[in-house]
């Protein structure tokens, strides 16, 4: 199919994928596999080390010994997931650039599937439908974003999942910022440059994202902290439209299942 696509492999785009880890040696491996098995070859996989302080750097380094797509990286200190997936940003020299964490894993076609559609629509910030499933690898449920979103739709809720998004560098630099929601505010500043967002439009999931007890996500009430703080200081919205905004934050929280 990748022949099919885009003719001659040097053809394809490359794809820059940050993978930040921290104390990941039970999933790392799998999370990498994931990557270097997909189906577009045309791609290069930063896994920054956090200073973890079990095998994850080791295990990065052995993956570079036997595929040179693997780029491994190690943080100075420990400084935080939005500071290593800054790290992996910088160091980054693909076309375009996609995120996966190190816990989560990507389905075979993610990137095939994305990057033809990308060209294709001519869209310069896409995502995808993934499955959300627990530590045993049961399903627990299934994510349909909606097929288009714009600045205004993101406001109301994350409509990104940060493991299914990838982006055009000509959009410009854009960094993850130290607050939480750090991959919504990412998402809703890329949005903004773009004009918008597009879907896949194939609904088959792309990837499976990995729900553990006890998760940050899994905090409702300090979620509904960052929000409000996302509305008042970094969109700098008046305290009306914040309002507004988390009316409607709120109803679709209370809309998904958890």
């Amino acid at each position: 199919m990748t022949s099919a696509v885009y003719g001659d492999l040097r053809a394809a785009p490359k794809v820059s994928v940050v993978m930040p880890a921290y104390n990941a040696a039970a999933t790392l491996q799998a999370s990498m596999d994931s990557v270097l098995g997909q189906s577009h070859r045309a791609l290069e996989l930063l896994v920054v080390d956090d200073c973890s302080r079990d095998a994850s750097l080791a295990l990065a380094e052995a993956a570079a010994q036997r595929d040179c797509r693997v780029v491994p990286i190690r943080q100075p200190r420990n400084a935080g997931v939005a500071a290593a997936r800054n790290l992996g940003i910088e160091a980054a020299t693909g076309e375009i650039v996609a995120f996966l964490d190190s816990d989560d894993t990507w389905h075979a076609g993610k990137l095939e599937r994305q990057v033809a559609h990308m060209r294709a629509s001519g869209t310069q910030v896409s995502y995808g439908a993934y499955r959300r499933v627990d530590e045993r690898g049961r399903v627990l449920s299934q994510v349909l974003p909606p097929a288009r979103v714009r600045h205004a739709d993101m406001l109301k809720s994350n409509r990104i999942g940060n493991l299914t998004g990838a982006y055009d560098r000509r959009l410009g630099e854009v960094r993850f910022q130290r607050i939480g929601h750090e991959d919504y505010v990412f998402w809703l500043e890329l949005v903004r440059r773009a004009g918008q967002a597009l879907r896949i439009p194939d609904p088959t999931p792309i990837a499976d994202y990995l729900v553990r007890d006890g998760s940050l996500s899994g905090n409702k009430l300090r979620a509904a902290g960052w929000q409000w703080r996302i509305y008042r200081e970094i969109e700098r919205l008046d305290p009306l439209r914040s309002g507004w905004y988390f009316a409607h934050y709120a109803s679709n929280a209370l809309l998904k299942r958890h």
